[in-house]
């Protein structure tokens, strides 16, 4: 590991979001908090998001080689390994953002390289609230084929579904700050794609659960991101029947594997074994980690 002269500078938009989106693609790993989709719906998901979370990126010769942005007291980062000291810059940062002494970093399991840099800036293990796994699946060997329940349609979301597309996510996620402009503004975000947006819709014509699948297609990787059924077509299988279809849609754009990351501990345990019913393994959990209060 190497360390090289940095300079850094302060999130400015949807041209900064594409340096994180790459620096997400480059260390991307099935075990990685990041990939690209999750970024973009991140960002976009909830209307005017973008300045409730002051962010920062750290450039070398090569690009961005690191970012932070702070989520009320909780720091989403990334770090390039091979440049040690870009994590410490990053905590160091946060720490001004967020003088509270109630800061938490949230990483994967997978992402060993960042435990000596939380472990120099007085962060410890907690084991407090809920955490999350890191699933993957081969796509290419026994992806089983969707079969919704009777009167229902698998279908993409088109551009005259957004309506009902939100009201679907608003329902299965209540109470939920998604809104039919910050779902076009999702919809306008790189990697978006159409045909990776899947709906099964109910007979009356309202759609009744929903997968968006997003693609690293440099890793050829998928990403569930988000899944959901409205509460009243629940236990009809329909989950699992329209990720089925987003994930072969995946398939056939070129992704290889997919990954998807659903709560891990017992107060929540229907999404992960519905992705287990589906192909996906545990390969890495989130870890969350608290600021040492001193005296």
């Amino acid at each position: 590991m190497t360390t090289v002269p940095f300079g850094r500078r302060p999130y400015a938009g949807a041209e900064d979001l594409r340096e994180m989106q790459d620096l997400a693609e480059r260390l991307w790993t099935p075990g990685a908090t990041w990939h690209v989709g999750d970024l973009a719906w991140e960002r976009f998901q909830h209307p005017g998001g973008e300045h409730e979370w002051p962010a920062m990126l750290w450039d070398v010769d090569c690009g961005t080689a690191a970012w932070g942005w702070a989520d009320s007291g909780q720091l989403n980062l990334l770090a390039d390994p091979a440049q040690v000291l870009l994590a410490d810059e990053v905590l160091d940062w946060f720490a001004a953002q967020v003088p509270d002494p109630a800061r938490t970093v949230t990483v994967s399991s997978a992402e060993t390289h960042l435990f000596p840099a939380l472990g120099r800036h007085g962060y410890r293990r907690t084991d407090e609230g809920p955490f999350f796994l890191h699933m993957v699946m081969d796509l290419d060997h026994g992806l089983p084929e969707p079969i919704p329940p009777a009167g229902y349609r698998l279908r993409a979301v088109g551009d005259g579904d957004v309506a009902a597309r939100v009201a679907a996510h608003r329902a299965a996620f209540h109470p939920s700050r998604v809104t039919e402009e910050s779902y076009q503004a999702v919809r306008r975000a790189w990697p978006y794609r159409p045909d990776l947006d899947w709906i099964a819709e109910a007979p009356d014509g309202s759609a009744a659960a929903f997968c968006l699948v997003w693609l690293d297609e440099v890793n050829q990787a998928a990403r569930i991101e988000p899944a959901g059924t409205v509460p009243g077509h629940r236990r009809r299988g329909l989950a699992r029947a329209v990720c089925l279809a987003a994930l072969h849609a995946a398939r056939r754009a070129g992704a290889r594997r997919a990954v998807v990351s659903p709560r891990g501990d017992d107060a929540y345990p229907v999404p992960a074994r519905l992705y287990r019913s589906l192909g996906f393994r545990a390969c890495a959990r989130s870890l969350g980690y608290r600021a040492a209060v001193s005296g």
